[in-house]
């Protein structure tokens, strides 16, 4: 008996210790791994010419910076191109972001996709850059200068997002003996589409850069480093890798608004109701130019709050064909692209959600045949791969190159089966009646998006009470992209 209790003591002992070994694990892991993060690898040395870093941020970085525990400002920023900005350092650039500026509301969302090079990945970013219309956007891709060109047309555009882009690191460096021409030209390319085409490119639409290939050259001669020393194969980062991409990058993520090169700020404009716009004649109505407008609720209001009808140019949003989006459709068999990479419509749409059945494919699945149905529209019509697609409402319309099943086999070797399903949605970009949100952190801006695509030329705004009362609408807020020619 007394052995049993003695046992049962000790037991109860190395509970608590394995109890308070895992307290402290859960206390002491993330502090060691910052510590091993911040202190694994050396810094780079300072980077020269670095006054005007951040110039043409200016605004998004002003967002965090003037973001406080009483007025926390939302930030949208998002991370695009292929597999390199799918690795870790934007984590950790995204963290420093968290940690730099601890009250500004981020959202922060990385929708890169590996393997894309410029000239697929222009086509499912209708589905995932152009609607998301980030703050700020930190970009980088591989391939032809003429698709990377228009994405980033497109994306001014479209939006009134802050643009950064970096230049490609460096995998291989010449050693002046023997060394393999091929070899020796893709180095000098990438020098001079790091060095001339992208800063010309930067220049002409706006863009910061973020110029990494001659730190990163240097970084490797101070280290005595070879290229491979930071990656994992011949291309991707490895920990030490990703630790220098971040440490080059963040630099220009600061708030510099005394910077010489400065960007001017007037893409984006609030209108405050009550002094730059009034309601009128029971109503409120203000002419703008832009793209996309949002009411900014007030946080403060504390009667009773009623909804508004909202009209542009004396029309419902909804009426507006172009103010619908198409999300990502979903992932193919064996890998994390998506099974379609672009779908378009010739009709316009309504909110729904839709999946694509596989009724019949072989092996590699180079041919296959598909039913299309909508959540509303029900069967919208068959179909082959090897055919252009449209659906007979017009709703859906894929193209035969975009269909992406089997670049998924020929990747992972995993046949897709009879039966799969690839789902996609259609969201408004807009509401036709502004509903009062719930504040239940007055610290936080709660803002509506009325209309967003719209053309980007000048309209009219009108919110019309739905009853009798108060419409609890601090702001208004217009989304102006600027003007650019086709590339």
């Amino acid at each position: 008996m007394a052995k049993r209790l003695e046992n049962s003591r000790k037991s109860k002992i190395y509970r608590y210790l394995w109890l308070l070994f895992l307290c402290l694990s859960f206390l002491l892991v993330p502090a060691l791994k910052k510590i091993t993060a911040e202190t694994a690898f050396p810094p780079p040395a300072p980077m020269a010419n670095n006054a005007s870093f951040g110039a043409r941020i200016q605004r998004t970085m002003g967002l965090l910076a003037a973001s406080t525990p009483t007025e926390r400002r939302q930030v949208r920023i998002l991370f695009y191109g292929q597999s390199i900005t799918q690795q870790d350092w934007w984590q950790d650039v995204a963290q420093d972001l968290k940690q730099r500026f601890p009250y500004a509301d981020l959202i922060i969302e990385n929708r890169a996709i590996g393997g894309f090079s410029s000239p697929i990945l222009i086509r499912p970013s209708e589905h995932d850059l152009y609607p998301f219309y980030p703050d700020l956007l930190i970009f980088h891709v591989y391939g032809g200068d003429e698709d990377y060109e228009a994405i980033i047309a497109n994306v001014r555009r479209r939006t009134a997002s802050e643009i950064l882009l970096h230049s490609d690191h460096i995998d291989w460096v010449p050693t002046g003996n023997s060394d393999d021409p091929e070899q020796v030209k893709r180095y000098e390319w990438h020098n001079t589409h790091s060095t001339k085409w992208l800063p010309e490119l930067a220049d002409k639409y706006g863009c910061e850069i973020a110029e990494i290939r001659a730190p990163w050259l240097r970084y490797l001669q101070d280290n005595h480093l070879q290229p491979k020393q930071l990656l994992i194969d011949g291309i991707h980062l490895n920990d030490w890798g990703n630790f220098l991409l971040a440490a080059l990058i963040k630099p220009h993520l600061r708030y510099n608004p005394n910077s010489p090169q400065a960007a001017p700020q007037d893409l984006v404009k609030t209108y405050t109701v009550g002094s730059d716009v009034k309601w009128q004649d029971g109503k409120l109505v203000l002419e703008f130019e832009g793209n996309r407008i949002d009411a900014i609720a007030d946080k403060n209001f504390n009667g009773k709050a009623i909804a508004a009808k909202i009209a542009i140019d004396r029309k419902k949003p909804s009426e507006f064909p172009e103010l619908y989006s198409i999300t990502r459709p979903s992932p193919s068999q064996g890998v994390g692209w998506p099974a379609i990479i672009q779908i378009s419509n010739q009709k316009p749409l309504i909110v729904e959600d839709w999946k694509a059945v596989i009724t019949e494919i072989n092996s590699d699945a180079s041919k296959f045949k598909f039913d299309v149905v909508g959540s509303k529209t029900g069967y919208d019509g068959s179909g082959t791969n090897d055919q252009m697609f449209v659906s007979n409402s017009g709703r859906v319309v894929i193209e035969p190159k975009n269909w992406w099943l089997q670049n998924a086999y020929e990747y992972s070797k995993k046949p897709t089966p009879k039966g799969f399903e690839i789902f996609w949605q259609v969201k408004p970009m807009f509401v036709d009646s502004y509903i009062p949100p719930q504040i239940a952190d007055r610290a936080r801006e709660y803002s509506t998006t009325l209309a967003q695509n719209l053309s980007n030329s000048k309209h009219i705004l009108e919110i019309i009470p739905e009853a009798n009362g108060k419409v609890p609408i601090q702001a208004i807020r217009v989304y102006r992209p600027p003007y650019i020619p086709s590339p």
